[in-house]
């Protein structure tokens, strides 16, 4: 739909709209409007052409206003014609990570990894409709009945989900999620996400070519640590990223980004992330990066570190580092192969090496919570050996989440390994022995 058909859409719905409203202020501007002129104009010079219009008008017909009520109602007025209404001053603000409207009456923003519900809404529910037509309309979508999800990135960079009735029970949820400016590991470590020494322990682990799993629950951060570890690949290497939606954000020269691609219209041409994963071993690449794994595709993220693509990097849903484990040994075996899981298993234990897993406390804070070393090897029931924790102090003040971080030795393979490498341990993860095996411990079935 072009700029002139979602204008007019617009006036159809402002006829009924009462005088002094926003949306009779809004049809009264697009009355006035050029819409051919408009539609041959950038989205500033739009924006900036209707308010001074706008002005004109209620100068000339509107009620007496202070300067400050004057410009709130003129820019809620554009936003409604021009952008997304409501949404737009919540876009506009970084401090917002992600918008969460559950009909036209019900919105909630996280900020500083809280979730609050504002008292902004939408006129009705036939705005709400509207807006989320102008969204997916960036990205060549459509939401309807016979089409009622959309997952889609936008061209801004922002991850936007749609699911309305009938799969939506209570009315359309629209879902925005916002990806700040990459995060460096010197700033997470000022965040507190973790401290200095663990944080040279995981570049000396990515530099050594490890193959490294973070995991996490929704929300937590996972894509945000990924950027942080990307930092520390060599500019050398080749690096292919492969995601669902692309929301990595990788410094280095040599990188091809890949992002699958949903059904069209008539349901086909999906690529999937286990296709550019298969795809992606014929690109001679040196490291390999998966957004998530999350289906069949992980079988053959396992098998190409398995076969001389070492030193990639990946995320996975979990709880903890155990969990995350297991969930890679059961969707791996989401496949045709039908392979046994023993076989699966041993796979995990010759690929994986690390397990850093990220979580949030209820202060909003992120932190990594543990780092284990996958201690098993061929035809053994998973071991991982924790290497780092988080632990937490018994009293908390004022609602925030306190502890320190508790390290533990590398086992001396791992050692050795980064030794070979030229890589320095940090002083915190050297020990005894007995010490390090005392953090040995089997994975139960869960």
């Amino acid at each position: 739909m072009g700029l002139k058909d979602r204008l007019h859409e617009d006036q159809s719905l402002d006829r009924h709209a009462d005088r002094g409203s926003v949306g009779h202020w809004r049809r009264r501007l697009l009355d006035e409007m050029n819409l051919d002129d408009l539609a041959a104009l950038s989205l500033d010079q739009r924006r900036i052409r209707m308010e001074k219009v706008l002005g004109h008008i209620l100068s000339r017909e509107g009620p007496i206003l202070s300067d400050r009520e004057r410009g709130n109602l003129v820019r809620q007025v554009v936003d409604e014609a021009l952008g997304l209404g409501v949404l737009e001053p919540l876009l506009a603000d970084e401090s917002i990570t992600e918008v969460m409207v559950n009909g036209p009456n019900d919105i909630y923003i996280e900020r500083g990894g809280k979730v609050s519900r504002i008292d902004a809404r939408f006129a009705s529910e036939d705005q709400l409709y509207q807006t989320i037509d102008r969204i997916v309309s960036q990205v060549n979508r459509r939401v309807d009945e016979s089409s009622p999800m959309v997952d889609a990135r936008l061209p801004s960079g922002e991850r936007v989900n749609v699911i309305i009735p009938p799969l939506a029970l209570d009315g359309p949820v629209l879902t925005i999620r916002r990806f700040p400016q990459p995060y460096r590991m010197e700033e997470l470590v000022e965040m507190s996400t973790l401290d200095t020494s663990t944080g040279v322990l995981l570049a000396s682990m990515v530099r050594s070519r490890l193959n490294v799993v973070i995991s996490g629950g929704t929300g937590t951060g996972k894509t945000t640590f990924l950027n942080a570890l990307s930092g520390f690949l060599p500019p050398s290497d080749r690096i292919v990223t492969i995601e669902d939606s692309a929301e990595l954000q990788l410094q280095q020269s040599h990188v091809i980004r890949l992002e699958s691609r949903p059904p069209n219209f008539e349901g086909k041409g999906t690529i999937t992330i286990r296709d550019l994963v298969r795809n992606a071993l014929r690109m001679r690449p040196d490291r390999i990066i998966v957004g998530e794994v999350r289906g069949e595709e992980t079988l053959d993220m396992l098998q190409a570190m398995n076969t001389g693509h070492d030193g990639s990097l990946v995320t996975v849903h979990a709880n903890s580092a155990d969990d995350a484990i297991y969930r890679l040994q059961t969707l791996a075996s989401i496949t045709e192969a039908r392979m046994p899981f023993e076989a699966i298993r041993d796979q995990i234990n010759n690929a994986v090496d690390v397990i850093a897993h990220i979580a949030r406390w209820p202060d909003g804070q992120r932190r990594i919570s543990e780092i284990s070393v996958v201690a098993s090897r061929r035809d053994e029931a998973f071991k991982l050996q924790r290497i780092m924790e988080f632990v937490q102090d018994a009293v908390q003040h004022a609602g925030e989440s306190t502890g320190e971080f508790a390290h533990y030795p590398l086992p001396e393979p791992v050692a050795l390994r980064l030794k070979q490498r030229g890589e320095t341990i940090p002083q915190a993860f050297s020990g005894g022995a007995e010490e390090g095996l005392a953090q040995i411990r089997e994975v139960a079935l869960p």
